[in-house]
């Protein structure tokens, strides 16, 4: 009889679930509270890094921050934005996160705003025990981020690991479903989400307490077949409210453990076996989601030119 590890997908287990279960790995997603204003930078970097620290004592693997958790998010000008960037990798920030990744041996993904001349960007970045892997910058940006930040340039990356393929999105991304279905098309084992979902006009909650923004990353989950780890933020930043419901998502769209509330610092941690989300999308002998894509009526990748589509 096989048993699936701890959260893992009831669809990667069965028969053959031994011969999958090649890259057990727990992962975790960090909820916590980061405040704009440069007094504030060391404490949301100090912060952000206690709590990663509770994961990697937990045996996490791979751990992810929220969006902007280095630098907090309501900035009141353009000059403030650029008294909170860095460069990337060269950037403080980036090298904390090294240091903390090599020492713990695990992945760490966090968000800051990153400078590349006089551009802005919203950006997360991956880093790993050998030091920097790669990063991302938002392509979908929201609301005020608009006066402060220029659209992603670096396409949808999806970077090798030892875990695995990690693909990268922040907060607005996952309304627009190409992300992380272009993400999974170029082999995403798992796909990272560091995020600052903001409330909106009300009802913010259902009835069972979750948000939308959480339906949304099950329902990217589940018509991807990938693992998604979601990491929002709380608290009150100047005039923006944070909702909270960071979750871990499976690859049948499912959250593997519970939804964290709107307004709780918390780490979430679920046991997964990273590589086996490639078999996910196979459901059953007659149903194939990549196989099945009509891409005879359209284009392959969505018009999407920066790499090619890598099996899963």
């Amino acid at each position: 009889m096989t048993v699936p590890l701890p959260g893992a997908d009831p669809r990667t287990a069965g028969a053959a679930g031994a011969d999958r279960r090649v890259s057990p790995a727990r992962i975790a997603v960090v909820q916590c509270d980061a405040q704009v204003g440069t007094a504030n930078r060391e404490r949301n970097l100090r912060r952000g890094l206690e709590l990663a620290a509770r994961a990697a004592d937990d045996g996490a693997a791979l751990i992810v921050l929220p969006e902007l958790c280095a630098t907090g998010y309501a900035f009141a000008t353009r000059a403030e934005a650029y008294a909170h960037a860095e460069e990337v990798p060269s950037g403080a920030t980036v090298r904390a996160w090294e240091a903390f990744a090599r020492d713990r041996g695990v992945h760490l993904v966090g968000g800051l705003v990153e400078q590349d001349g006089v551009r802005l960007f919203d950006s997360a970045v991956l880093v790993g025990p050998d030091g920097y892997v790669g990063h991302y910058r938002k392509t979908h940006l929201w609301n005020t981020e608009k006066l402060w930040f220029t659209p992603g340039d670096r396409g949808f990356p999806v970077f090798e690991t030892r875990l695995g393929r990690i693909g990268l999105l922040i907060c607005w991304d996952i309304w627009f479903p190409e992300v992380p279905r272009l993400l999974a098309l170029q082999g995403a084992d798992i796909i990272c989400s560091a995020n600052n979902w903001t409330w909106t006009p009300p009802p913010v909650l259902d009835a069972s307490g979750r948000c939308m923004a959480a339906y949304l990353t099950m329902t990217a989950a589940h018509v991807n077949s990938v693992v998604i780890a979601a990491a929002n933020r709380i608290g009150t930043d100047r005039d923006a409210r944070f909702l909270g419901c960071s979750l871990i998502a499976g690859t049948g769209g499912w959250p593997l453990g519970e939804i964290a509330g709107p307004d709780e610092e918390c780490v979430l941690t679920a046991d997964v076996d990273v590589v086996a989300s490639r078999a996910a999308p196979i459901w059953n002998p007659l149903d194939d989601l990549v196989r099945d894509r009509r891409t005879d009526l359209y284009d392959p990748m969505l018009g999407y030119r920066r790499s090619g589509p890598f099996p899963r």
